[in-house]
């Protein structure tokens, strides 16, 4: 019986695939089969990552996904894809009466302007294969406030709602767009703006008693890359540890 969930023959971008989710998922994925494209600002680190991946013909391509130039160097090295992992992003703790417009650009450039702009380029480069599957990690904080979380929140609820209609655009070529949206999972990014004591006392109110780890991301977005979930577009998977708030 052919597994569903096998991403064997699928060619998977990912981004940010230096650390933490995205290093988690490009990990996954070569364990589930895939040749993989490993894309993220820092060399070294994109090493790193290919060192623990199972298989062969996986491809380190680094890139400054807001820089113009160098995203479209990607775009022009990257095979024919079956699926686009876009995990790039960075954290912000800014109250909201403190905000200036660079704390806005810092935030929303790459977290929601460059993958629009890299996803645009793909498709206008004919990259994204037919029946694909794209999936864009975003955020629980789109819907669950926390001070001085507002640009994230907003820069990862405007990706949930661009992906949504990209789906729509999408469809009749049955190309998947889905978003994963994690409550806190323990990555550098966790450490933005908060203490290791402030996290373990918030990490008492999770009903299944952790936060989540890269693993638990990983397994989630192989499922939608993979032949499994080939009747879901347009949804956004909140995946908690049960907590309802961040």
């Amino acid at each position: 019986m052919k597994n569903p969930f096998s991403l064997s023959g699928k060619t998977i971008l990912v981004t940010g695939a230096s650390s933490g989710i995205g290093r988690g998922i490009a990990i996954a994925c070569a364990g589930m089969g895939a040749q993989v494209v490993l894309t993220a600002r820092n060399r070294e680190r994109l090493q790193e990552t290919l060192s623990m991946m199972e298989g062969k013909g996986h491809v380190i391509i680094p890139a400054d996904l807001t820089e113009p130039a160098e995203r479209l160097a990607l775009v022009e090295q990257l095979p024919i894809l079956n699926g686009v992992v876009q995990c790039a992003g960075v954290g912000s703790r800014v109250p909201c009466k403190g905000l200036e417009r660079e704390d806005i650009t810092s935030v929303m450039q790459p977290n929601m302007e460059a993958p629009m702009l890299l996803q645009s380029d793909l498709l206008m480069a004919k990259k994204i294969k037919k029946e694909a599957s794209i999936v864009y990690i975003t955020s629980a904080a789109a819907t669950m406030p926390a001070v001085g979380n507002a640009v994230y929140s907003a820069s990862k609820a405007a990706m949930i709602a661009y992906a949504k209609c990209l789906a729509l655009e999408l469809a009749p070529r049955q190309i998947r767009v889905n978003c994963i949206s994690p409550t806190m999972v323990m990555t550098d990014l966790a450490l933005v703006g908060a203490t290791q004591e402030q996290l373990d006392e918030a990490e008492k109110a999770y009903p299944l008693g952790r936060y989540g780890r890269p693993e638990d991301i990983a397994n989630l977005a192989v499922y939608l890359l993979s032949d499994a979930s080939q009747w879901m577009t347009g949804s956004n998977l909140e995946i908690t540890g049960g907590a309802l708030v961040l």
